[in-house]
């Protein structure tokens, strides 16, 4: 067993974490008013539909140096915590772990790190990767959340997937690795400007990145603040697309989506106040495309749909690799 800050609850720390996370969003806001420089970005391509336009015009070695590497010092810092922290098999507690301190400690330090490295060399990872790889590691992120959470509060109105359960018990082991890739990876792929879509998604990231630090503790299981960092992508992922003039009403109900059918069931909610909840979505639904037109109200599964499709599919598939048929082809493969 792991010795353990008894003094310092993992409530209290979860807590202090959310208002460094608010008060960090608030000056990111004040830096890009006040601090950072005006630069020359990339412009959009011809015929090119989507672009992130946050990129500098002309980057060089020092500028994607000083993203790339504060970028693997965070992801191998922490992913190392995550290797002691499992080495030492602890309990969950009440109290912080040294590791959680650590973590803590570290994200702190790299996410001042990012805010200066904008304001001196600006670009983040998005100079050399695609837009699409940073979205769909958090995609990922939210099914195998999904898929986890399944044997606790099921897949569908409360009922669970027994075969999702099954396929889920590994990542319960290691998914914090990929969780880790995965938000860290997307907080260095954006510059820390101030757009009001760049902030929700850092407070987003932020949040992400406190619950990661508070693995092994008993605010890392809190289903009313798990669920709420989940949720947050809807405030996120609406201000994206109405900054970018998208298709607002399918993200809002697709993400909202998952929320009523799956994730509200994971709260100690009585029938009554869920059926509020339904009635309010159901309403909500019905004034928007009662303007939009009906004609395009089939998206609003499409975002849902995909988050369930892909748990569904990424359990089968990992039982189909688990089972006896592959193993007798992998046996006489070898």
């Amino acid at each position: 067993m792991t010795a353990t800050v008894e003094n310092i609850n993992s409530s209290k720390a979860l807590k202090l974490g959310v208002a460094f996370s608010l008060v960090f969003s608030a000056f990111i806001w004040v830096a890009e008013q006040y601090l950072f420089l005006e630069q020359q970005l990339l412009p959009k391509p011809e015929g090119v539909p989507f672009w992130y336009f946050w990129q500098l015009n002309e980057p060089n070695f020092i500028t994607r140096l000083s993203a790339w590497g504060l970028y693997i010092g965070h992801q191998v810092s922490i992913w190392w915590l995550i290797y002691a922290a499992q080495k030492e098999r602890p309990q969950y507690t009440d109290g912080l772990h040294w590791f959680n301190i650590a973590a803590l400690a570290a994200n702190a330090i790299f996410i001042t790190l990012h805010l200066i490295q904008t304001a001196i060399w600006y670009d983040g990872l998005a100079q050399d990767v695609i837009e699409q790889s940073a979205q769909w590691s958090v995609i990922v992120l939210l099914f195998v959340v999904l898929m986890m959470e399944n044997q606790r509060r099921g897949m569908f109105f409360g009922k669970k997937l027994n075969f999702v359960t099954a396929a889920s018990s590994g990542l319960r082991k290691y998914h914090g690795y990929y969780f880790a890739w995965a938000t860290i990876y997307t907080f260095w792929y954006h510059p820390m400007v101030g757009t009001s879509g760049h902030i929700v998604g850092f407070l987003y990231m932020f949040l992400l990145l406190l619950q990661g630090s508070l693995f092994f503790t008993r605010a890392h299981l809190n289903p009313k603040w798990t669920i709420f960092v989940e949720v947050m992508v809807v405030i996120h992922a609406l201000l994206v697309a109405l900054m970018n003039g998208d298709n607002w009403p399918m993200f809002l109900f697709g993400f909202l989506g998952v929320f009523v059918v799956t994730q509200m069931y994971g709260l100690p909610l009585s029938q009554k106040m869920r059926w509020l909840i339904w009635s309010l979505f159901i309403g909500l639904v019905i004034t928007v495309y009662s303007f939009k037109g009906w004609e395009t109200s089939y998206e609003v599964i499409f975002i849902a749909g995909t988050e369930w499709a892909c748990a569904i599919l990424f359990a089968g598939l990992i039982l189909f690799i688990q089972s006896d048929f592959m193993k007798r082809i992998t046996g006489r493969a070898n």
